[in-house]
Protein backbone atom coordinates (compact mmCIF):
# COMPACT_ATOMS: atom_id res chain seq x y z
CA UNK A 1 0.00 0.00 0.00
CA UNK A 2 2.94 2.64 1.15
CA UNK A 3 4.42 1.82 -2.80
CA UNK A 4 0.83 3.03 -4.44
CA UNK A 5 0.74 5.64 -2.26
CA UNK A 6 4.37 6.63 -3.02
CA UNK A 7 3.63 6.11 -6.94
CA UNK A 8 0.54 8.61 -6.72
CA UNK A 9 2.29 11.18 -5.08
CA UNK A 10 5.58 11.00 -7.61
CA UNK A 11 3.08 11.95 -10.24
CA UNK A 12 1.66 14.23 -8.52
CA UNK A 13 4.77 16.37 -7.88
CA UNK A 14 5.40 16.01 -11.63
CA UNK A 15 2.32 17.65 -12.47
CA UNK A 16 2.74 20.49 -9.77
CA UNK A 17 6.45 20.93 -10.94
CA UNK A 18 6.17 21.79 -14.11
CA UNK A 19 2.94 23.45 -14.17
CA UNK A 20 2.52 26.66 -16.36
CA UNK A 21 0.77 28.60 -13.74
CA UNK A 22 1.51 28.26 -9.47
CA UNK A 23 -1.11 26.98 -7.78
CA UNK A 24 -2.76 29.20 -4.85
CA UNK A 25 -3.14 28.67 -1.08
CA UNK A 26 -7.05 28.11 -1.67
CA UNK A 27 -6.43 25.42 -4.14
CA UNK A 28 -7.19 21.89 -3.35
CA UNK A 29 -4.14 19.52 -4.14
CA UNK A 30 -6.65 16.61 -6.57
CA UNK A 31 -4.55 14.43 -8.57
CA UNK A 32 -7.35 13.86 -10.41
CA UNK A 33 -7.91 17.72 -11.32
CA UNK A 34 -4.09 18.25 -11.43
CA UNK A 35 -2.98 15.06 -13.84
CA UNK A 36 -4.39 15.46 -17.57
CA UNK A 37 -3.62 11.77 -17.66
CA UNK A 38 -4.74 12.01 -21.87
CA UNK A 39 -1.60 14.82 -21.91
CA UNK A 40 0.83 12.79 -19.94
CA UNK A 41 0.02 9.57 -22.12
CA UNK A 42 0.74 11.53 -25.32
CA UNK A 43 4.06 12.22 -26.15
CA UNK A 44 5.62 13.91 -29.20
CA UNK A 45 9.63 13.52 -30.16
CA UNK A 46 11.12 16.77 -31.92
CA UNK A 47 14.15 16.83 -33.85
CA UNK A 48 15.63 20.48 -34.06
CA UNK A 49 18.53 21.80 -35.81
CA UNK A 50 20.22 25.07 -37.08
CA UNK A 51 21.14 26.56 -39.89
CA UNK A 52 21.10 25.13 -43.29
CA UNK A 53 22.25 26.66 -46.76
CA UNK A 54 23.06 23.80 -49.12
CA UNK A 55 25.05 25.03 -51.58
CA UNK A 56 24.38 28.47 -53.99
CA UNK A 57 25.00 29.34 -57.61
CA UNK A 58 25.22 32.99 -57.19
CA UNK A 59 27.72 34.96 -57.99
CA UNK A 60 29.41 31.79 -58.78
CA UNK A 61 28.45 28.25 -59.01
CA UNK A 62 30.07 26.57 -55.85
CA UNK A 63 27.23 23.60 -55.53
CA UNK A 64 28.73 20.14 -54.62
CA UNK A 65 30.17 17.73 -56.69
CA UNK A 66 27.36 15.30 -56.51
CA UNK A 67 24.63 18.03 -56.55
CA UNK A 68 24.03 18.16 -53.33
CA UNK A 69 22.57 14.63 -53.24
CA UNK A 70 24.80 12.89 -50.69
CA UNK A 71 24.99 16.02 -48.51
CA UNK A 72 22.36 15.24 -45.70
CA UNK A 73 22.61 11.03 -46.14
CA UNK A 74 24.93 10.39 -43.07
CA UNK A 75 22.39 12.28 -40.42
CA UNK A 76 18.96 11.53 -42.40
CA UNK A 77 18.27 8.41 -40.13
CA UNK A 78 18.54 10.90 -37.14
CA UNK A 79 16.45 13.32 -38.56
CA UNK A 80 13.29 10.85 -39.84
CA UNK A 81 12.71 9.09 -36.89
CA UNK A 82 11.31 12.07 -35.26
CA UNK A 83 7.44 13.14 -35.40
CA UNK A 84 8.62 16.59 -36.30
CA UNK A 85 11.73 17.57 -37.47
CA UNK A 86 12.69 21.34 -37.81
CA UNK A 87 15.15 23.55 -39.51
CA UNK A 88 16.48 26.87 -40.59
CA UNK A 89 16.55 27.98 -44.25
CA UNK A 90 18.88 30.24 -45.12
CA UNK A 91 19.08 31.85 -48.67
CA UNK A 92 16.25 31.42 -51.45
CA UNK A 93 15.51 28.18 -53.46
CA UNK A 94 15.34 29.51 -56.91
CA UNK A 95 16.64 28.62 -60.15
CA UNK A 96 17.10 32.04 -60.98
CA UNK A 97 16.53 35.73 -60.71
CA UNK A 98 18.43 38.73 -59.76
CA UNK A 99 19.14 39.77 -55.78
CA UNK A 100 17.77 42.67 -54.03
CA UNK A 101 19.23 42.64 -50.89
CA UNK A 102 21.37 45.69 -50.43
CA UNK A 103 23.94 45.83 -47.52
CA UNK A 104 26.10 48.89 -45.81
CA UNK A 105 28.94 46.82 -45.15
CA UNK A 106 29.79 44.67 -48.46
CA UNK A 107 32.68 42.97 -47.19
CA UNK A 108 30.31 41.19 -45.01
CA UNK A 109 27.67 40.91 -47.36
CA UNK A 110 26.92 37.38 -48.74
CA UNK A 111 24.02 36.20 -51.15
CA UNK A 112 22.37 32.64 -51.34
CA UNK A 113 20.46 30.85 -54.40
CA UNK A 114 20.11 26.98 -53.83
CA UNK A 115 18.48 25.16 -56.40
CA UNK A 116 14.95 24.52 -56.02
CA UNK A 117 15.79 20.79 -56.45
CA UNK A 118 17.44 20.48 -53.51
CA UNK A 119 13.73 20.67 -51.89
CA UNK A 120 14.04 17.15 -52.48
CA UNK A 121 17.13 16.21 -50.16
CA UNK A 122 15.15 18.46 -47.24
CA UNK A 123 12.24 15.91 -48.10
CA UNK A 124 14.36 12.83 -48.12
CA UNK A 125 16.02 13.90 -45.28
CA UNK A 126 12.97 14.12 -42.94
CA UNK A 127 12.06 18.24 -42.61
CA UNK A 128 8.47 18.65 -42.26
CA UNK A 129 8.81 22.42 -41.24
CA UNK A 130 11.68 25.45 -41.71
CA UNK A 131 11.95 28.97 -40.80
CA UNK A 132 12.11 31.03 -43.42
CA UNK A 133 12.86 34.36 -40.74
CA UNK A 134 16.61 35.37 -41.33
CA UNK A 135 18.53 37.71 -42.51
CA UNK A 136 19.30 35.59 -46.08
CA UNK A 137 15.55 34.62 -47.06
CA UNK A 138 15.01 37.47 -48.95
CA UNK A 139 18.47 37.96 -50.02
CA UNK A 140 16.47 37.73 -53.48
CA UNK A 141 13.57 40.04 -52.93
CA UNK A 142 9.69 39.48 -52.11
CA UNK A 143 10.04 36.91 -55.12
CA UNK A 144 12.59 34.88 -53.94
CA UNK A 145 10.86 34.15 -50.89
CA UNK A 146 7.72 33.56 -52.03
CA UNK A 147 9.76 31.00 -54.32
CA UNK A 148 10.92 29.34 -51.02
CA UNK A 149 7.71 29.05 -49.86
CA UNK A 150 6.19 27.64 -52.64
CA UNK A 151 9.32 24.88 -53.59
CA UNK A 152 9.08 23.77 -49.74
CA UNK A 153 4.79 23.31 -49.92
CA UNK A 154 5.28 21.67 -53.30
CA UNK A 155 7.46 19.33 -51.27
CA UNK A 156 4.91 18.42 -48.18
CA UNK A 157 7.46 21.05 -46.44
CA UNK A 158 5.50 23.57 -43.92
CA UNK A 159 7.28 26.87 -42.79
CA UNK A 160 7.13 30.38 -41.14
CA UNK A 161 8.69 33.29 -41.11
CA UNK A 162 6.67 36.33 -43.61
CA UNK A 163 4.56 38.15 -41.39
CA UNK A 164 1.27 35.63 -41.09
CA UNK A 165 3.06 32.77 -42.51
CA UNK A 166 2.50 30.51 -39.20
CA UNK A 167 2.91 26.62 -40.11
CA UNK A 168 -0.01 24.96 -38.23
CA UNK A 169 -0.90 20.76 -38.41
CA UNK A 170 -1.38 17.62 -36.99
CA UNK A 171 0.99 15.12 -35.36
CA UNK A 172 -0.30 12.45 -33.34
CA UNK A 173 -3.43 13.40 -32.51
CA UNK A 174 -1.98 16.88 -30.97
CA UNK A 175 -2.26 19.92 -33.04
CA UNK A 176 0.98 21.74 -33.35
CA UNK A 177 1.96 25.39 -34.38
CA UNK A 178 5.29 26.68 -35.53
CA UNK A 179 5.78 30.57 -35.79
CA UNK A 180 9.23 32.06 -36.39
CA UNK A 181 10.69 35.47 -35.25
CA UNK A 182 14.09 37.37 -36.66
CA UNK A 183 14.73 41.06 -35.72
CA UNK A 184 14.42 41.78 -39.19
CA UNK A 185 12.28 43.59 -41.57
CA UNK A 186 9.32 41.99 -42.71
CA UNK A 187 9.54 38.57 -40.69
CA UNK A 188 7.55 38.27 -37.07
CA UNK A 189 9.44 40.88 -35.01
CA UNK A 190 10.98 39.42 -31.86
CA UNK A 191 12.07 42.94 -31.19
CA UNK A 192 8.67 43.65 -30.28
CA UNK A 193 7.74 41.22 -27.46
CA UNK A 194 4.61 42.85 -26.50
CA UNK A 195 2.83 41.83 -30.15
CA UNK A 196 5.15 38.08 -30.29
CA UNK A 197 3.11 37.55 -26.87
CA UNK A 198 -0.26 38.57 -28.55
CA UNK A 199 0.37 36.20 -31.92
CA UNK A 200 1.82 33.15 -29.40
CA UNK A 201 -1.20 33.98 -27.11
CA UNK A 202 -3.75 33.57 -29.86
CA UNK A 203 -1.96 30.43 -31.01
CA UNK A 204 -2.02 28.83 -27.59
CA UNK A 205 -5.15 29.32 -27.49
CA UNK A 206 -6.20 27.02 -30.65
CA UNK A 207 -3.21 24.29 -30.71
CA UNK A 208 -1.71 21.84 -27.58
CA UNK A 209 2.03 22.58 -28.41
CA UNK A 210 3.06 25.72 -30.09
CA UNK A 211 6.98 25.45 -31.08
CA UNK A 212 8.75 29.47 -31.69
CA UNK A 213 11.58 29.64 -33.72
CA UNK A 214 13.99 32.81 -33.24
CA UNK A 215 16.73 34.09 -35.28
CA UNK A 216 18.92 36.65 -33.31
CA UNK A 217 22.06 37.30 -31.17
CA UNK A 218 25.30 38.49 -32.02
CA UNK A 219 27.71 36.09 -34.22
CA UNK A 220 30.30 34.05 -34.03
CA UNK A 221 32.45 31.99 -31.04
CA UNK A 222 32.64 35.48 -29.45
CA UNK A 223 28.80 35.12 -28.78
CA UNK A 224 28.53 31.59 -27.57
CA UNK A 225 27.69 32.68 -23.77
CA UNK A 226 24.19 34.40 -23.32
CA UNK A 227 24.68 38.15 -22.16
CA UNK A 228 20.97 38.22 -20.87
CA UNK A 229 21.16 41.57 -22.56
CA UNK A 230 20.25 43.12 -26.02
CA UNK A 231 22.65 42.17 -28.69
CA UNK A 232 24.62 43.86 -31.43
CA UNK A 233 26.25 42.57 -34.45
CA UNK A 234 27.81 45.34 -36.81
CA UNK A 235 25.47 48.06 -34.90
CA UNK A 236 22.58 46.17 -36.00
CA UNK A 237 20.08 44.99 -32.78
CA UNK A 238 19.57 41.43 -32.96
CA UNK A 239 17.57 41.43 -29.92
CA UNK A 240 17.69 40.17 -26.18
CA UNK A 241 17.00 36.32 -26.75
CA UNK A 242 17.04 35.11 -22.88
CA UNK A 243 14.32 38.12 -22.46
CA UNK A 244 12.07 37.23 -25.74
CA UNK A 245 12.11 33.43 -25.39
CA UNK A 246 10.78 33.48 -21.62
CA UNK A 247 8.25 36.40 -23.03
CA UNK A 248 7.07 33.45 -25.45
CA UNK A 249 6.78 30.87 -23.11
CA UNK A 250 4.82 33.11 -20.29
CA UNK A 251 2.47 33.76 -23.36
CA UNK A 252 1.82 29.98 -24.37
CA UNK A 253 4.67 28.64 -26.17
CA UNK A 254 5.93 25.22 -25.10
CA UNK A 255 9.14 25.18 -27.37
CA UNK A 256 11.85 27.81 -28.27
CA UNK A 257 14.84 26.84 -30.68
CA UNK A 258 16.98 29.51 -31.60
CA UNK A 259 19.57 29.93 -34.28
CA UNK A 260 21.72 32.80 -35.75
CA UNK A 261 24.73 32.93 -33.79
CA UNK A 262 26.67 30.25 -35.87
CA UNK A 263 27.73 28.79 -32.93
CA UNK A 264 26.04 26.74 -30.30
CA UNK A 265 24.70 28.05 -27.20
CA UNK A 266 23.40 26.84 -23.76
CA UNK A 267 20.01 24.78 -23.32
CA UNK A 268 17.79 25.91 -20.22
CA UNK A 269 14.00 25.09 -19.43
CA UNK A 270 12.15 27.70 -17.81
CA UNK A 271 8.44 26.62 -16.30
CA UNK A 272 9.18 23.25 -17.59
CA UNK A 273 9.70 23.99 -21.41
CA UNK A 274 12.84 23.94 -23.07
CA UNK A 275 15.13 26.63 -24.95
CA UNK A 276 17.80 26.27 -26.94
CA UNK A 277 19.54 29.42 -27.23
CA UNK A 278 21.18 28.92 -30.57
CA UNK A 279 22.26 25.35 -32.46
CA UNK A 280 24.58 27.01 -34.70
CA UNK A 281 25.08 25.49 -38.47
CA UNK A 282 24.29 22.55 -39.39
CA UNK A 283 24.73 22.32 -43.30
CA UNK A 284 26.08 24.88 -44.52
CA UNK A 285 28.37 24.41 -47.61
CA UNK A 286 29.77 27.49 -48.87
CA UNK A 287 29.62 30.72 -47.62
CA UNK A 288 29.75 30.20 -43.78
CA UNK A 289 32.31 29.49 -41.97
CA UNK A 290 32.59 25.71 -40.25
CA UNK A 291 35.78 26.49 -38.39
CA UNK A 292 36.26 25.26 -34.82
CA UNK A 293 32.47 25.79 -33.00
CA UNK A 294 31.25 27.04 -36.12
CA UNK A 295 32.04 23.50 -37.35
CA UNK A 296 29.49 21.97 -34.95
CA UNK A 297 26.51 20.70 -36.05
CA UNK A 298 24.13 19.04 -33.66
CA UNK A 299 20.94 17.73 -33.63
CA UNK A 300 18.70 18.28 -30.52
CA UNK A 301 15.84 15.83 -29.93
CA UNK A 302 13.07 16.83 -27.27
CA UNK A 303 10.86 14.41 -26.13
CA UNK A 304 7.34 17.08 -24.80
CA UNK A 305 4.38 15.54 -23.09
CA UNK A 306 0.77 16.70 -24.65
CA UNK A 307 0.98 19.35 -22.96
CA UNK A 308 4.06 20.55 -24.24
CA UNK A 309 6.16 20.31 -20.90
CA UNK A 310 10.06 19.09 -21.19
CA UNK A 311 10.64 15.36 -20.49
CA UNK A 312 14.04 14.20 -22.24
CA UNK A 313 16.39 15.14 -24.77
CA UNK A 314 19.72 14.07 -26.80
CA UNK A 315 21.99 15.96 -27.96
CA UNK A 316 23.35 14.03 -31.23
CA UNK A 317 26.78 15.46 -32.27
CA UNK A 318 27.94 15.83 -35.64
CA UNK A 319 30.53 17.57 -37.94
CA UNK A 320 31.07 19.91 -40.64
CA UNK A 321 33.76 18.33 -43.09
CA UNK A 322 34.10 20.14 -46.30
CA UNK A 323 33.55 19.31 -48.90
CA UNK A 324 30.58 16.50 -47.28
CA UNK A 325 27.58 17.08 -44.79
CA UNK A 326 27.32 16.89 -41.53
CA UNK A 327 28.79 13.39 -40.34
CA UNK A 328 28.25 12.34 -36.95
CA UNK A 329 31.21 12.86 -34.44
CA UNK A 330 32.49 10.12 -32.22
CA UNK A 331 34.17 12.41 -30.12
CA UNK A 332 30.73 14.10 -29.07
CA UNK A 333 31.86 17.91 -29.69
CA UNK A 334 28.41 19.82 -29.68
CA UNK A 335 27.05 18.10 -26.51
CA UNK A 336 29.98 18.59 -24.33
CA UNK A 337 30.51 21.86 -25.48
CA UNK A 338 26.72 22.47 -24.58
CA UNK A 339 26.75 21.16 -21.29
CA UNK A 340 29.56 23.20 -20.29
CA UNK A 341 28.11 26.51 -21.70
CA UNK A 342 24.67 25.76 -19.98
CA UNK A 343 26.97 24.90 -16.48
CA UNK A 344 28.64 28.67 -17.19
CA UNK A 345 25.27 29.96 -18.30
CA UNK A 346 22.99 28.75 -15.78
CA UNK A 347 24.83 27.28 -12.69
CA UNK A 348 21.65 26.26 -11.27
CA UNK A 349 20.37 24.70 -14.21
CA UNK A 350 17.89 22.12 -13.54
CA UNK A 351 19.26 20.06 -16.51
CA UNK A 352 21.58 17.21 -16.45
CA UNK A 353 23.41 16.60 -19.80
CA UNK A 354 25.77 13.87 -20.16
CA UNK A 355 29.28 13.40 -22.50
CA UNK A 356 27.55 11.61 -25.03
CA UNK A 357 24.51 13.87 -24.95
CA UNK A 358 21.37 12.99 -22.70
CA UNK A 359 19.88 15.41 -21.39
CA UNK A 360 17.79 14.93 -18.61
CA UNK A 361 16.13 16.99 -15.80
CA UNK A 362 17.70 16.69 -12.36
CA UNK A 363 15.53 13.95 -10.02
CA UNK A 364 14.91 16.28 -7.41
CA UNK A 365 12.99 18.85 -10.20
CA UNK A 366 10.99 15.60 -11.25
CA UNK A 367 9.97 14.44 -7.59
CA UNK A 368 9.57 17.48 -5.35
CA UNK A 369 6.14 18.54 -4.80
CA UNK A 370 6.44 22.80 -4.68
CA UNK A 371 2.84 24.50 -3.20
CA UNK A 372 4.33 28.12 -3.71
CA UNK A 373 1.82 30.95 -2.35
CA UNK A 374 0.09 33.37 -4.58
CA UNK A 375 3.44 35.81 -4.47
CA UNK A 376 5.79 33.26 -5.06
CA UNK A 377 7.58 32.67 -8.32
CA UNK A 378 9.01 29.05 -7.10
CA UNK A 379 7.47 26.41 -10.33
CA UNK A 380 8.31 29.30 -12.64
CA UNK A 381 11.99 28.85 -13.46
CA UNK A 382 13.35 25.66 -13.54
Amino acid sequence: MLRIILFFSLILSASIAFSREPLTGGQAVDSLSLVNLSAQSSRINIALVGDMMLGTNYPDDTLADDDGVSLLQSVAPYLRGADITFGNLEGVLLDEGDPRKSCNLPENCYLFRTPSHYVNYLSEAGFDVMSLANNHARDFGEAGLNASMATLASAGIRHSGQHGDIASWEVRGLQVALIAFAPFIGSHDMLDEDKARELVHELSLAHDIVIVSVHAGAEGPEAMHLTFAKELYHGEDRGNVDSFARAVIDAGADLVVGHGPHVPRALHVYRGRMIAYSLGNFCTFWGISVDEARGLAPILTVELDGEGRFLEGQIISALQVRPHGPVLDPEHGAARLIARLTRIDFPDSSLLISAEGRVRLKPSRVTEVILPTPNSSASQSF
